[in-house]
């Protein structure tokens, strides 16, 4: 049996005369010690999600079952479940010392156990020399080391962290990412992280739940989602850039047709296609799945970049495809030329096909 379970859970919200569905029917579960990592963009449900498992909004349908037991209406204080938010909560009269031993105190904990857990929390997340400071005098990393911290004075069955990371800078970002993620496999817990940042995702979690307008697109690990996209949402969403999605027609042999450019299919995907044949598609390729070769001459199926972005260690070049905008990536350490014509080669092993009316993956 799954450790926490989630059975066609719904959150609605009422007004003005009309039902609005925040989450609708997510039905799947998560297993003991998984890391699971909710990610869409703002407004698609899923800090909602994680605040109706913390207890802190209400269940409008469906089950949830935390370790056999249903908790729809289990009180916030004895759900077993700890969560770090985005603002860190921390008490601004209280110490570190004092912040993390709080909730304790008030459950009536030994004082002689809140301090061993005390020395162990601090010991795991390099606190020492916080101890007696205020939460003014903490960095933001700093602050959210403390709010990691009381979440595990607790030891609770499920962390809930949502968007722990926002409000720190990039290099922060990364620091405390990589420290969540030892914390992980330190305490083998189960975590359910919730983030708009798909770089946070793809690398935190053991399983990704993409999420847009209250719907889960796709549940898989990350390596699934990025090279599996179930829908055109899920495989503009993951990637960076997002994947080049074009308006195409199957053509009666079962060759992809975007405006002048043919492309051929392997005879594997015409067979997955037969009843697509002369309908229009969406045709799919990641960035770095286009070569880009310089033209010796400029023909009408050669191409000039817009714009070209150098990041030091890659170049995306901008495009203006047949009257759609294509991204290329290049890794090569120095800035493309902008004035060259490019001609562009697909790794045709590499393409998506997504029904047009759907979006639904068809190859």
């Amino acid at each position: 049996m799954a450790y926490l379970e989630f059975k066609n859970i719904v959150k609605e919200y009422e007004g003005d005369h009309v039902t609005n569905r925040a989450v609708n029917e997510a039905d799947f579960s998560i297993e003991k010690g998984e890391f699971v990592v909710f990610v869409g963009p703002s407004g698609c449900g899923k800090s909602t999600f994680l605040r109706m498992v913390a207890g802190l909004e209400e269940i409008s349908g469906g089950e949830m079952i935390l370790d056999g037991e249903i908790i729809n209406d289990v009180e916030v204080k004895d759900r077993d479940v700890s969560m770090v938010f985005q603002d860190y909560a921390l008490y601004p009269h209280m110490t570190v010392r004092e912040n993390l031993s709080f909730g304790l105190e008030n459950q009536k904990v030994k004082k002689d156990v809140i301090n061993n857990k005390i020395k162990d929390v601090i010991k795991i997340l390099e606190m020492d020399t916080l101890e007696k400071r205020y939460p003014k005098q903490l960095s933001g990393g700093q602050r959210q080391r403390v709010a990691l911290g009381r979440a595990m004075m607790k030891e609770p069955k499920v962390f809930l962290l949502d968007e722990p990371l926002s409000n720190l800078d990039s290099r922060l970002r990364v620091n405390t990412r990589k420290m969540i993620a030892d914390l992980h496999k330190r305490l083998n817990s189960t975590m359910i992280y919730v983030t708009h940042d798909q770089i946070e995702a793809m690398t935190l979690g053991d399983k990704i739940v993409v999420m847009n307008k209250g719907v889960i697109q796709q549940i898989d690990s990350p390596e699934n989602v990025y090279l599996n996209p179930q829908n055109t949402f899920v495989a503009n969403f993951i990637g960076t850039p997002s994947m080049n999605l074009l308006n195409a027609v199957i053509s009666e042999k079962g060759d992809i047709i975007v405006s002048d450019a043919v492309f051929e299919l392997s005879e594997k995907a015409k067979q997955r296609v037969t009843d697509y044949h002369t309908k229009e598609v969406i045709v799919g390729i990641r960035p770095e799945d286009i070569q880009m070769k310089v033209a010796e001459k400029h023909s009408e199926h050669t191409h000039k970049p817009k714009f070209i972005e150098f990041l030091g260690s890659e170049n995306l070049v901008y495009f203006d495809f047949y009257g759609s905008e294509l991204v290329g990536k290049v890794n090569i350490p120095h800035k493309l030329s902008d004035e060259e014509y490019y001609e562009l080669i697909f790794n045709q092993d590499k393409l998506y096909l997504f029904d047009k009316n759907t979006t639904q993956r068809i190859y």
